[in-house]
């Protein structure tokens, strides 16, 4: 049976994966303008990486003795990322995204600390692949704002 910190922390990004991959199906359907294409395509790709990490966390949950939250409702009260709003622009939808990556990139790292600490390699090695995929995503991003360098610090894990 795996640590209640560990599993808590695993739930919260369960949690941020779903609202997020409802938040890329709304930038999907409602994306307009001239990066109509270019966005709707990379949404989509997104939220197949979502559905990915959400079913590999879950899996990993029940694998280590433990149980995935499931609802809605639980969704949203464990999520540390905020649904969207329906009135975002294309370069908010982007901005949106690039916080929301860096807040589950920073909260994967704490992860991987309660991880490790409980000699949990697997679901370390998960999450260091997770943040590594995000982190690539916050630089394109920022480059596609037009941002040169993120306001970010380089982090370790």
């Amino acid at each position: 049976m795996a640590n209640k910190n560990l599993t808590q922390e695993m739930n919260k990004q369960l949690a941020n994966w779903n609202v997020l991959n409802t938040k890329l199906h709304n930038y999907h359907w409602y994306v307009t303008g001239p990066s109509f294409f270019t966005l709707h395509e990379k949404f989509e790709a997104f939220y197949n990486e979502a559905a990915t990490n959400i079913d590999e966390i879950a899996e990993r949950i029940l694998t280590i003795g433990e149980s995935p939250i499931a609802t809605l409702k639980e969704y949203l009260n464990e999520a540390t990322i905020k649904e969207a709003t329906g009135d975002e622009t294309p370069a908010d939808m982007v901005a949106a995204l690039v916080k929301d990556f860096e807040t589950i990139s920073d909260e994967s790292a704490q992860l991987i600390e309660v991880a490790e600490d409980n000699h949990d390699n697997v679901t370390a090695d998960m999450f260091i692949a997770i943040k590594s995929s995000i982190e690539q995503h916050i630089w394109m991003l920022n480059a596609y704002l037009g941002n040169k360098r993120s306001s970010r610090r380089r982090t370790t894990v």
